[in-house]
C-alpha cells in the first residue's frame, strides 16, 4: 500500500488504492530523482476501471519521455496523449536544483501544497478541468527552491479537511496510512503522495 523512493536529496512515500478493491485503479504516478531534478507526476484518469487507468498510464508514459523538459513542455505532451482517451486531470512538480526552483502545473481536482521551513505554507489554486488532448491553455507555477522543503500531493479520492494540521508530520510512511484510513472512503481512486527535498 505504500511505496517508498528515496535519492540522497529527495524522500518520498506514496500510498495508492483503487475503488472499492478494483482490480485497476484509474490514477497513476510516477516519481524520479537525478543530481539535476527531481519529477513527481499524478494522474487521475475520468472516471474509474479499465479506461481510466489506461489514459493515467497514457500520461505517465508522455511524462517519462519529455520529463527532462520544463514543466510546461511535459504537460503538453501529457495533453498530446490524451486525444483518443477518456482524459485525465494531470498535476507535474519538478525541482530544478540547478535554477533553484520548484516548478509546477496541475489541470484538475489534484491538490498540491509546498511546505518551506519558513513555514508559509504553499497553496497554487486547481484549474478546472482536465487534460483531453484539445489544445488549451495551462499555467505554469514557480517558486524558489530552499533546502528542506516539504510537499504533499494528492487526488479526489481523499477529502482531507485540513492539510496544515497534518503536513508537519510528512513525509513518515505511518503518518500517510493513517491519514488514508481517516479521510479515504473507498469511494473513488485515491492516490497520495508526501516528501521532502533536501
Amino acid at each position: 500500500m505504500i511505496e517508498q523512493f528515496k535519492h540522497e536529496k529527495v524522500q518520498v512515500n506514496a500510498y495508492q488504492n483503487p475503488k472499492n478493491g478494483m482490480y485497476f485503479c484509474g490514477d497513476s504516478y510516477y516519481v524520479n530523482a537525478t543530481d539535476e531534478y527531481f519529477i513527481c507526476v499524478v494522474a487521475d484518469g475520468l472516471g474509474s476501471g479499465e479506461f481510466a487507468h489506461d489514459a493515467s498510464q497514457a500520461v505517465i508514459s508522455a511524462a517519462k519521455v519529455s520529463e527532462k523538459e520544463d514543466v510546461s513542455v511535459i504537460m503538453k505532451a501529457c495533453n498530446e496523449a490524451m486525444k483518443n482517451k477518456r482524459g485525465a486531470a494531470v498535476s507535474v512538480l519538478k525541482v530544478d536544483y540547478d535554477n533553484q526552483e520548484v516548478v509546477y502545473s496541475c489541470v484538475g481536482n489534484i491538490r498540491f501544497f509546498l511546505y518551506p521551513p519558513s513555514e508559509k505554507l504553499i497553496y497554487p489554486l486547481p484549474v478546472k478541468g482536465y487534460l483531453s488532448g484539445k489544445p488549451q491553455i495551462i499555467k505554469t507555477h514557480r517558486f524558489p527552491f530552499t533546502s528542506n522543503m516539504k510537499f504533499f500531493v494528492y487526488s479526489d479520492g481523499l477529502n482531507i479537511p485540513s492539510v496544515r494540521k497534518y503536513i508537519k508530520d510528512i513525509p513518515s510512511a505511518n503518518s500517510l496510512l493513517e491519514i488514508a484510513a481517516i479521510f479515504t472512503a473507498g469511494m473513488d481512486d485515491v492516490t497520495i503522495i508526501s516528501g521532502e527535498i533536501t
